[in-house]
């Protein structure tokens, strides 16, 4: 890795070795800005017959190649040409990886809703999977953790416990849990399990001495130094260092791979959490980004500066399927559904969707029973993601020891709706929904939104990109983020309150870009869809009526910019906490219907001229 001058790059060629694809893309400087100019991609190769990752890194570049018309490998094609010579080559080469599993670790804290559940945290934030959380008080016997901890063989684990100054007894008591276990690392038989421990300070020589000979311990400060505060930094630096200096040794080809780049690989999760915190400082905004893939579900949010990241490892639009049926329930997919379909052949839909994960739907009905699943996956991740984003347990409260083991106490969610400025939704089933207003609907429905917040959708999945190259020119990152890679859907305007059918909720009037006077009042239970296009936003004065609040208190009335999008602003008077939906199968069906031919969400099946015409 030379030294390079990245306030300064014309080019960036970047990879994100997934499990089953490799996507490259290239950025070039274009006047003055910074835009994506082309995107390739290629089978990941990390397992036989190639067992190389660079085949699949070389082989999506060759893509770019032939697709830009210039010349980025050497004449053997085995090797990447940096930096930028003429019209040969890009000045700088960077990646992220999430094959071979991705990052897989286990943290351990003293008090399950304290240490332990910030070193969750920084676990999660650096892009790990987090495949268990042991803690003091987590009501296993010592047995039954050892084992644990030896049949889960995790790439790395995280120590905390305790705060600078306190007991160290518990803490050194998990080292010994951890020593008795003596785990060996998923990848490799040759080298020690990399355990951080970033506890107790006055603990370090007592933990040292159960560890030390039995894996690769490294001390960091204290992730939880006073109950009131977190030091998430230090630990989530390491977890990168190490996932660079052990886990991708151990995969085939990423030696090489590390050669080649002008930044540490990150795993892919770490780099789109990164994208998204920049994304936030850069702009002074709150926002909440998803990920829904076929196994699993991330979610990240930054709000107030404070960034959190959570991964439903069981909620997903392929494999994981019929876990998003256990946790949500028959009643509450149906709910979404807006036909007849019967319990058991809604089984079958989805016991088809599992047997051949990478179908996408053939048919509108298929369709729609899929985006009814996506609307229950995402309310569920983001459910779980609100609860574990929440301010530090445990603070300003008189306790014990004794309370503190025997119970969770305090930690409000951080994630305030009323406050969100933006909403980013990435994965298959939003980036390559056959219509956007599809994807915006699946958000509103699954997030439900408050006040006024604007949408957007990854458009190529590029973010882990972006994230690697926020690290090396943060400028350079932002700039294509904001002008390539999200497509902004539109804003949604939704009021907080409960109703009744036919009373009025709020009137809204905007004055559109072009001098016109746009003016509509809603009705409680509606949708309505206001045309805006993506550039200079609206003036709006939205007046809510008695009870109903838009961000300024109970009945008072807000003026600011909305900006609009390739759907445009979706005015949303359903309610909220929660949102209505009739019980009555007939009159849901209906509702379903009517909130869909507001926004163009589906074809008219009585149409076929339309159909045919892709309308």
């Amino acid at each position: 890795m030379g030294t390079k001058d990245f306030a300064n790059i014309r080019s960036v060629l970047a990879t994100d070795c997934g499990s089953t694809t490799t996507k490259a893309i290239l950025i070039e400087k274009v006047g003055e800005e910074y835009r994506l100019v082309t995107r390739g991609e290629a089978p990941t190769t990390v397992e036989a017959p190639f067992e190389d990752v660079t085949k699949g890194v070389l082989n999506a570049i060759k893509e770019v190649e032939e697709l830009r018309g210039r010349k980025f490998l050497s004449d053997d094609g085995e090797k990447i040409l940096t930096p930028q010579d003429g019209d040969v080559g890009a000045d700088v080469y960077i990646s992220t990886s999430s094959a071979g599993g991705g990052l897989q670790m286990m943290v351990a804290g003293v008090v399950h809703a304290m240490t332990a559940e910030s070193a969750a945290r920084a676990a999660l934030g650096a892009g790990s999977i987090v495949m268990d959380t042991l803690a003091s008080n987590d009501h296993r016997l010592p047995h039954e953790k050892i084992e644990t901890i030896r049949h889960l063989r995790p790439d790395m684990i995280l120590l905390a416990g305790g705060v600078d100054g306190g007991t160290i007894k518990h803490v050194v008591e998990l080292a010994e849990l951890l020593a008795s276990a003596n785990p060996r690392p998923r990848l490799g038989i040759a080298y020690k399990l990399p355990i951080i421990y970033a506890g107790n300070k006055a603990a370090r020589e007592a933990v040292a001495e159960q560890l030390e000979d039995k894996s690769d311990l490294t001390m960091v400060e204290n992730l939880r130094p006073e109950l009131e505060r977190e030091n998430l930094g230090p630990a989530r630096d390491k977890i990168h260092d190490l996932f660079m200096e052990h886990v991708m040794q151990q995969a085939p080809g990423y030696n090489k791979l590390m050669a080649w780049t002008d930044a540490p690989i990150m795993p892919t999760p770490g780099a789109v959490g990164k994208l998204i915190e920049h994304a936030a400082k850069l702009n002074n905004i709150n926002v909440v980004g998803v990920d829904i893939g076929g196994a699993t579900t991330d979610v990240f949010s930054v709000f107030d500066g404070i960034f959190n990241r959570t991964v439903s490892a069981n909620l997903g639009m392929s494999y994981s399927m019929s876990n998003v049926l256990a946790s949500a329930g028959m009643e509450n997919i149906l709910r979404w559904v807006p036909m007849d379909l019967d319990e058991p052949e809604l089984r079958n839909r989805i016991g088809n969707k599992m047997i051949r994960p990478t179908t996408i739907p053939a048919e509108l009905e298929e369709l729609k029973v899929e985006q009814a699943l996506a609307r229950e996956a995402l309310r569920l991740a983001f459910q779980q993601h609100k609860e574990f984003a929440v301010s530090l347990k445990g603070v300003q409260k008189q306790r014990t020891i004794s309370d503190a083991f025997s119970q969770d106490v305090g930690g409000e969610t951080l994630v305030d709706m009323m406050s969100l400025d933006l909403i980013i939704g990435s994965g298959g089933v939003l980036s390559h929904a056959p219509r956007r207003s599809q994807s915006m609907r699946m958000m509103i429905d699954s997030f439900l939104p408050e006040g006024v917040t604007r949408i957007a959708v990854d458009s190529i999945f590029m973010m882990p990109h972006l994230g690697v190259l926020s690290e090396v020119n943060e400028h350079a990152a932002v700039e294509v983020f904001d002008r390539d890679c999200l497509i902004y859907l539109g804003t949604c305007v939704a009021p907080i309150g409960r109703g009744k059918a036919g009373k009025e909720v709020m009137k809204i009037t905007l004055s559109m870009p072009d001098g016109r006077s746009v003016e509509k009042t809603m009705l409680f239970g509606e949708l309505a869809l206001i045309d805006l296009p993506l550039g200079q936003p609206a003036r709006a004065r939205i007046e809510p009526r008695r009870g109903w609040d838009i961000g300024e208190g109970p009945g008072n009335p807000l003026e600011c910019d909305i900006h609009g999008g390739v759907v445009g602003v979706i005015l949303d008077t359903r309610g909220r906490r929660p949102m209505h939906i009739p019980e009555d199968h007939k009159e849901r069906v209906e509702k379903l219907n009517a909130w869909s031919r507001v926004v163009d969400e589906y074809p008219d099946i009585d149409s076929p001229e339309k159909m045919a015409a892709g309308q």
